[in-house]
């Protein structure tokens, strides 16, 4: 078993999950590992980092697939007893002029964004090392979205109490809710990336209170941040940032000293703590 440390990120074939494995590369002591859904297209990456004189490593990874989830789980394990830095990158968001009905964009939307970034987590956070840190990668969408949603739904959603089957359950409904078109009545906002957005968010915080309560000596720092607004395949062409300067919030929470003990289930943006 290596004692190198490792590091891994989540739908890092392009955009702003590359930029993140091309930062780590230059700067995290150990094994990064680029993850994509389609290993060619992972291998592809991979190669090109390389000529850049960069060693990233790869392994598949399809966060929708549970069994792929845990093939890379039980990887890690197997060859380094555990992980040192996960980023949760993989996502998906519909283009503004798509004309899936609302309904459908809801549920696949929050089946990956949401849904399965939980399973990474369900099976990845146990592996995670004393000092190690776990970057979920949210968005400012979801606090304009947080700032759409009826009072009620903000209160729960601010809760410091939430626990993560009452997340799952108020994840579930938007779907349902969306299905049956009365989303905007029950005091949902109209942005299905938005809320699957909320959900990591709320996730986070969720995530680093149990941390809290049950690795309290373990120094492990887990936070949702906001890469901004870059030019990547899902944001488009007229995005302020470059991939390399959406990259470098989540970079900066996965490289916190190992004497940090903040920030902690936080959401943040341009390395600054924003409120919820």
């Amino acid at each position: 078993m290596s004692n190198v440390p490792v590091a891994v990120v989540t739908g890092s074939n392009k955009g702003i999950g590359l930029a993140i494995v091309r930062a780590l590369c230059t700067q995290f002591p150990g094994d990064v590992y680029l993850t994509s859904r389609d290993p060619q297209r992972g291998q592809a990456a991979v190669a090109q980092l390389q000529q850049e004189g960069l060693r990233p490593l790869f392994h598949q990874l399809d966060i929708d697939d549970p069994q792929s989830i845990r093939a890379l789980r039980d990887f890690l394990k197997d060859k380094y007893g555990g992980l040192n830095v996960l980023v949760n990158n993989a996502g998906i968001a519909f283009k503004v002029n798509d004309t899936a009905p609302f309904a459908v964009q809801a549920e696949v939307t929050l089946k990956t964004n949401f849904f399965a970034t939980r399973n990474v987590c369900t099976e990845l956070l146990p592996l995670m090392k004393p000092y190690g840190e776990v970057v979920n990668v949210s968005s400012m969408v979801s606090a304009s979205a947080l700032g759409r949603c009826s009072h009620e739904l903000q209160q729960k959603f601010r809760s410091d109490t939430i626990t993560e089957e009452e997340l799952v359950q108020l994840m579930t409904k938007f779907v349902e809710d969306a299905k049956k078109n009365i989303h905007e009545k029950e005091g949902w906002p109209n942005t299905a990336y938005g809320v699957s957005k909320i959900g990591v968010t709320v996730l986070s915080r969720i995530q680093a209170r149990l941390l809290n309560e049950q690795r309290k000596g373990e120094h492990i720092l887990l936070n949702a941040c906001c890469p901004g607004w870059v030019r990547t395949d899902m944001a488009g062409p007229k995005a302020t940032k470059s991939p390399e300067e959406g990259a470098e919030t989540p970079v900066y929470l996965a490289l916190l000293p190992s004497s940090a003990d903040a920030p902690h289930g936080q959401f943040v943006s341009d390395k600054t703590v924003q409120p919820w």
